[in-house]
């Protein structure tokens, strides 16, 4: 499928990180956004449980809007069940990694944090990305599902108390050396929504993530491909539409997506 939409994919919200500088780079690209909002949150979820559950989802995903490509906007769910997914359906699929290449090469002080879910900071795919493209850091790791949690209620419009975000980087400055700490990567596509808020509980920190690689992939990926003269409304689609669901309506609407649906 050349003329399809980009569907993009996640557990919850975070995925409209990847969202932006996407449509940034593809403004005309019609756009589908899947949040499986009944499996929320994959990172306390086991390996198991997530490699069964979104391969599935996303062949039923795949059949009801046939996108040109698909975006795996999570990095649990990428480090987890990309190989699968990719062997399953017959088209580009592009996941979600820990952006360790880019916070090496920003670092001076020569040690990297990577904030993700538990699920992700444990996998072996971060040390393999940390033994290659940062052989000569000190990494170290936290996984928050609180933080999670966090972007989910911010996005909903919630307050949320700024000496929350210090509680959760505590747990990566608190670790032996990390008061080294310069550069921290957003391990987990939820935590970009909220990059402003941590970079004021540490300042001097850079934060990092992995949505403008992903865009020139996709670019990449369709070059050549034709895309519509004006963007059309987005549509968002969640496994569970609920109440909680539908109060992200205006912010879903203001990053393109007017359309609400059920899988």
């Amino acid at each position: 499928m050349t003329t399809g939409p980009i569907l993009f994919f996640d557990s919850g919200v975070g995925g409209l990180s990847i969202v932006a500088p996407a449509r940034a780079m593809l403004p005309t690209a019609e756009f589908v956004y899947a949040a499986d909002s009944a499996g929320f949150p994959y990172g306390t979820k086991s390996e198991a449980e997530i490699a069964a559950r979104v391969p599935v989802l996303l062949g039923r995903l795949a059949e009801r809007y046939r996108p040109r490509l698909i975006v795996i906007a999570c990095n649990t769910a990428s480090t987890i069940a990309l190989p699968v997914v990719r062997a399953a359906l017959d088209l580009p699929v592009v996941g979600t990694v820990p952006a360790i290449k880019p916070a090496a090469a920003l670092s001076r002080t020569r040690t990297i944090g990577v904030l993700g879910t538990q699920a992700t900071v444990r996998q072996a795919y971060v040390d393999d990305l940390a033994a290659r493209f940062a052989g000569d850091c000190t990494v170290l790791r936290y996984g928050s599902a609180e933080l999670v949690e966090i972007a989910e209620a911010a996005l909903h419009g919630r307050p949320v108390e700024a000496d929350r975000y210090a509680a959760v980087l505590a747990g990566l400055f608190g670790q032996p050396g990390g008061e080294r700490i310069d550069v921290i990567v957003n391990a987990c596509t939820h935590f970009p929504l909220v990059e402003a808020q941590l970079a004021a509980a540490a300042p001097g920190v850079r934060f990092v993530d992995g949505g403008p690689g992903i865009a020139r992939r996709i670019a990449y990926l369709t070059a050549g491909q034709a895309w519509p003269d004006a963007p059309g409304p987005g549509t968002a689609v969640f496994t569970r539409l609920g109440e909680d669901e539908r109060s992200l309506t205006p912010a879903l609407a203001a990053r393109g997506f007017s359309r609400l649906e059920q899988l």
